[in-house]
């Protein structure tokens, strides 16, 4: 399959979603939106887990559930996602309590028995 093709695909980026985001980002699919899916996947990387929930959801429609008017999360997954400014997103108002070194070979620490 080419670019082109890969990018008609009804889910953006598809290639690198996750069994979980898949689950929430297919149920505003129709019928033909999921066997497009089903045959890229089967296709190109034949994932189980993959197919199992898409093949689940098209069952589901064949059975008479309606596709979710609630659209699929924009923008891409969070596997996708990009960090904010990036680095630690530790606080030091959420820190711990300072760490003891331990008691062995510290002459200072006063816990040490000595002799």
């Amino acid at each position: 399959m080419t670019d082109d093709e890969r990018n008609d695909l009804p889910l953006p980026d598809y290639d690198h979603h996750t069994t979980g985001s898949l689950r929430s980002r297919i149920q505003g699919l129709d019928a033909e939106g999921l066997q497009a899916l089903i045959t890229y996947e089967r296709a190109h990387a034949a994932r189980a887990s993959m197919l199992t929930v898409l093949e689940g959801r098209l069952d589901a429609l064949r059975r008479g559930a309606e596709p979710s008017l609630r659209a699929a999360p924009s923008g891409p997954g969070p596997e996708t996602a990009t960090g904010g400014s990036g680095g630690s997103k530790a606080d030091p108002a959420t820190a711990g309590p300072p760490v003891n070194p331990p008691s062995h070979g510290d002459p200072t620490n006063p816990a040490q028995p000595r002799g």
